[in-house]
């Protein structure tokens, strides 16, 4: 459930004291939203998201103010209406981005307008009229993705619409998501009114290695974890919207480096070896074609194999790249960060990680950004405009300028593994954790075990295309429909048996990782190499009564994993019956959270052998190890690992990674400390 504690667009420090005093402007608690009708909501946001590139379907809505003004009544308003005259002048001065072109939230201007309704949305102090006549008002006069971007951003942080499920964006912009090829099929059906569900296949061909693995980086669910935890802590994010992102930098790290690990153990089980880092002295030997078109503005433009990197014309020069990479190396080495000011900032700590990850990102809590430079964003564009460096073919945005088709670029993983090993630098500058930080006194963790088989296989899953095409309400949709293989597992459980010592109960927090133990070559990893190649399975806490112990716990449980989201059909018809009887909830509420890995893809893809893993399971004072805020049974929507909470402390108060995060000088620690335990299990893949 999505906890806020405040809104934006207050005066700064009126938005602090706010914060500060843990108030909210809209007289909210630390519970939840403002008490809202969320079933009509939802049938709202369905229809401000259906068709997004037609005029708005009134008929599928509530009423609305016809002659509504946005600048009318400023008292809807917590800012005065300051953001809404703003943006209101913008657009009555065509001074923005007009409709049916294509957008990027990596081009400044295009993010300026996107957080001009951002910021009027969450300005809003009331659903209706504010929010909803404001949203009906600027989807007909924006452009269809700064609205859509904006639209999304908002209800994931406006306490307003707490409880309100966002459809998956496959099924509301599904020509960024789909093969062009798919698309032009629909388009056929639609004319000729042929109903048709058409087979997608990946990018590339047999005789491209990358092929092996494209299943994962293509993956739909995986793409909109990445751009949805993209718009849970985006980089532009500013406390002044009224709440901290906690560890937000450190949650950059974290969940970068797990999608890194993870497609280093999908690459081993389809025996290639783990990803190379990218070099920018170096060609890019691999190339890409996206297969994958604008819905306005032409084709994602393609990259050729061995291409060498050119400097992008208004953009940066990969000097500029090498230089930030050299000057975060630095800060490194010498254990510390020059802030704005001049101010030294000792990074040697457990705090360090989280500075480190707003350089590089960089994003708006970034230490020093003129200095520091923004080296990951930066990477992006330059990485996305290979084809086309200087502009000479006015081709479009590449697939790495959008978070939701990036990682279907295997250059993605190249610049991730680069980033993800100066973390690795800097992680290995702390020092090893000391017997008394990994003890857990009185406590024995005697063994864990998997029920069920580790199995994994490939399913077929359909998705709706009838927002890829065009459309006139004269005319009847037909069912189009896209079916796309995908990655899934069997259900399983972990056994977990542990001893408490103690005379009383005590609060135990256990974490769960799945390593891989040997290279392509069936060498076996280093215990160093390898550990950082451990992928989060599961993170939790429960209460150990004196004795003996079981814990159960099952695959579907994972904070790291949410379930499938719910199809846009499926929300239309459960937000309009729920309308139709007069009830407030949507009954859909549990949903709301789409920030987190699917929970079908939990595991590595394995072999038909068996591939071996080290599972790795470590317990440890959970007294310690959460926040004064945490509930000990929460679940926080069951992925507050990768996705920590709205509005509230991350719950785990160890570093990310704990304890594998830093190197260990003895590994024969492991084997003094009872409360750890490790075993070897086989990941298989079934056809």
């Amino acid at each position: 459930m999505k906890v806020l504690l405040a809104c934006c667009l207050l005066a700064v420090a009126a938005a602090a004291a706010a914060a500060a005093a843990g108030l909210s402007p809209w007289g909210v608690g630390g519970d939840g939203g403002l008490g809202g009708n969320v079933a009509h909501e939802q049938q709202d946001v369905n229809a401000f998201l259906w068709k997004i590139y037609e005029p708005l379907r009134t008929n599928k809505l509530d009423a609305l103010n016809a002659d509504f003004a946005p600048v009318a009544d400023l008292t809807h308003y917590n800012d005065g209406g300051k953001a809404s005259n703003k943006l209101f002048e913008y657009v009555e001065n065509s001074r923005v981005l007009a409709q049916k072109n294509y957008f990027s939230l990596f081009n400044p201007k295009h993010r300026e307008e996107a957080l001009e309704l951002f910021e009027v949305l969450m300005s809003c102090k009331d659903w209706d009229p504010c929010f909803r006549n404001n949203a009906a008002y600027y989807r007909e006069r924006l452009n269809e993705g700064v609205f859509t971007y904006a639209l999304y951003s908002a209800v994931i942080h406006h306490p307003i619409a707490d409880g309100v499920v966002l459809p998956p964006l496959y099924e509301v912009t599904p020509h960024m998501f789909t093969n062009s090829e798919v698309i032009n099929q629909a388009y056929t059906a639609k004319m000729t009114q042929t109903p048709g569900k058409f087979q997608m296949g990946y990018t590339g061909s047999q005789s491209n290695p990358e092929q092996r693995v494209a299943y994962f980086g293509e993956d739909i669910g995986m793409n909109v974890h990445h751009v949805t935890w993209h718009m849970d802590f985006p980089f532009w994010w500013q406390d002044s919207y009224g709440y901290h992102l906690d560890r937000k930098g450190e949650l950059f790290f974290w969940v970068h480096h797990q999608l890194s690990a993870r497609f280093d153990a999908e690459r081993l089980s389809n025996h290639l070896n783990v990803v190379d880092e990218l070099y920018w002295d170096r060609p890019i030997y691999e190339g890409f074609a996206p297969h994958t078109t604008y819905k306005y503005g032409g084709e994602f433009p393609a990259r050729p194999d061995n291409i060498v990197f050119s400097d992008v014309d208004g953009v940066a020069r990969i000097r500029d790249l090498m230089v930030w990479e050299d000057r975060i190396r630095d800060a490194i080495a010498h254990g510390y960060v020059t802030g704005h000011d001049g101010e030294v900032i000792n990074i040697l700590n457990n705090e360090g990680i989280d500075i480190l990850g707003s350089l590089i990102e960089s994003s708006e809590y970034s230490k020093n950004p003129e200095y520091y430079g923004a080296l990951h964003n930066t990477a992006h564009i330059v990485l996305g405009r290979q084809g086309d460096p200087h502009g000479k073919f006015k081709q479009p945005p590449g697939v790495m300028e959008h978070f939701e088709t990036a990682t279907r670029d295997p250059a993605f993983f190249r610049l991730h593994k680069y980033m993800n090993n100066i973390f690795k630098e800097f992680k290995d500058r702390l020092p090893a954790y000391t017997y008394d930080e990994l003890n857990f006194e009185g406590v024995d963790l005697e063994k864990i075990e998997v029920v069920g088989s580790l199995e994994t296989y490939f399913e077929d899953f359909e998705f709706s295309l009838t927002n890829g095409v065009d459309d006139t309400q004269e005319i009847g949709d037909v069912d189009i429909a896209a079916i796309v293989k995908r990655i899934n597992h069997k259900p399983f459980k972990f056994d977990i048996q542990v001893n408490n010592k103690n005379a009383e109960n005590v609060v135990a927090s256990t974490r769960i990782y799945l390593c891989p133990r040997y290279d392509n070559n069936h060498v076996l990893f280093e215990p160093n190499v390898g550990r950082w190649g451990c992928i989060e399975l599961d993170k939790f806490w429960s209460e150990l009564t004196p004795g003996e112990n079981h814990i159960i716990r099952k695959s579907s449980e994972s904070s790291v994993t949410v379930p499938d989201s719910k199809s846009f059909a499926y929300l239309i018809e459960k937000a309009d019956a729920a309308v139709a009887a007069g009830q407030e909830h949507s009954g859909m509420e549990e949903y709301s959270r789409n920030c987190g890995i699917p929970d079908r893809l939990l595991l590595p893809k394995g072999d038909e052998q068996g591939l071996e893993f080290n599972l790795w399971a470590f317990v440890s004072d959970g007294s310690h190890d959460h926040t004064e805020t945490f509930e000990i049974e929460g679940n926080y929507g069951g992925t507050h690992s990768h996705c920590g909470i709205h509005g509230q402390k991350y719950p785990d108060t160890r570093p990310m990674g704990y304890p594998l995060d830093r190197k260990y000088t003895d590994f024969r620690m492991a084997g003094t400390v009872s409360n750890f335990y490790r075993t070897t299990v086989k990941v298989y893949h079934k056809h």
